[in-house]
């Protein structure tokens, strides 16, 4: 559904994007990260027709952004980073109003209007003015507009920016729901945990440059992130013992000892890790627990990026 082979974008001496390719499948949700500066924004915004690329070729749905245009905006939705709302209308005339631009029907848009707020929980706010809606509310009306001519793919620049925690969680949910109606999403956000609950691939973006892209798994396996298992011991005193054994075990990269917990890290995710078990019973070891650490995006990111910035 998503395309781009060898697009570069250059604001005079900077280059914002770096002959990016990159490849999104019919029911994917696609989580697009990097640092600020990075290049995210600028090719959802090439994506979406708002700004055309210096080099390269992307379509979305199989239409190109230099020609197609007007086809693309049929089956695409984009809100980006800072929405910008009318503050004198009220939700409900807000989306009327969408409705209209999107060449709706008059007779059919109670129908969607109604529709996209029931789907995205704000229609106790239909009769609110904009103006006095809560961040997390805005952001909801943000996808409520995008979703008014019912687009195939949704691109969707900092969705969570500035909200609340409880807000996060709704807006989670929200775009859960949309994947599982089945819709391609592409969606960049700096809270990583938030996209490895949802997302089915992820890419990495780093000074306009892809650096990955791919599943979260290949991606913690090509950052060499291994799997940790923490055990507490009932008998600390073994605890050394224990730990040196375990250091010299093939499947095993470190252990770090802390009175009577020890985290084991794995060289591999996904093994099978009852050996560990065997290894503290033979030594003597009492178990009180044996716990997998959460492998976290977090980790991948920190290891396959640089830190740098345009």
């Amino acid at each position: 559904m998503i395309e781009l082979k060898n697009i570069s974008k250059r604001y005079g001496k900077l280059t914002a994007v770096d002959d990016l390719t990159l490849s999104i499948g019919p029911g994917e949700v696609f989580g697009f990260i990097g640092p600020n500066g990075a290049g995210k924004s600028t090719t959802m915004k090439i994506l979406s027709c708002l700004l055309r690329p210096d080099e390269g070729v992307a379509t979305v749905g199989g239409f190109n952004v230099m020609r197609d245009g007007d086809e693309i905006r049929r089956i695409l939705g984009y809100m980006p980073d800072f929405l910008g709302v009318y503050d004198d209308l009220t939700v409900d005339e807000y989306l009327q109003f969408f409705a209209s631009a999107f060449s709706i029907a008059r007779s059919k848009r109670r129908a969607v209007v109604d529709s996209v707020l029931e789907l995205t929980d704000l229609t106790h706010k239909k009769n609110t003015m904009v103006s006095g809606l809560s961040r997390g509310m805005q952001q909801r009306l943000g996808v409520a507009r995008v979703l008014i001519h019912e687009p195939k793919v949704l691109l969707l620049d900092e969705p969570a920016s500035g909200l609340d925690p409880r807000a996060r969680i709704e807006m989670r949910e929200l775009l859960t729901e949309l994947a599982r109606m089945g819709k391609v999403l592409m969606v960049s956000s700096h809270i990583l945990s938030e996209l490895a609950e949802m997302c089915t691939s992820i890419g990495i973006i780093e000074q306009g440059k892809l650096l990955y892209a791919g599943s979260l798994e290949d991606a913690l396996i090509r950052a060499k992130v291994g799997e940790t298992i923490r055990v507490t011991l009932e008998n600390a005193d073994v605890a050394p013992q224990i730990a040196d054994r375990l250091e010299r075990d093939e499947r095993v990269t470190s252990v770090h000892a802390n009175g009577a917990v020890l985290d084991i890290e794995l060289k591999t995710i996904g093994d099978p890790h009852h050996f560990i078990v065997d290894q503290v019973i033979s030594a003597g070891g009492r178990l009180v627990s044996v716990v997998p650490r959460e492998i976290k995006l977090e980790d991948a990111f920190l290891t396959l990026t640089k830190g740098a910035v345009q």
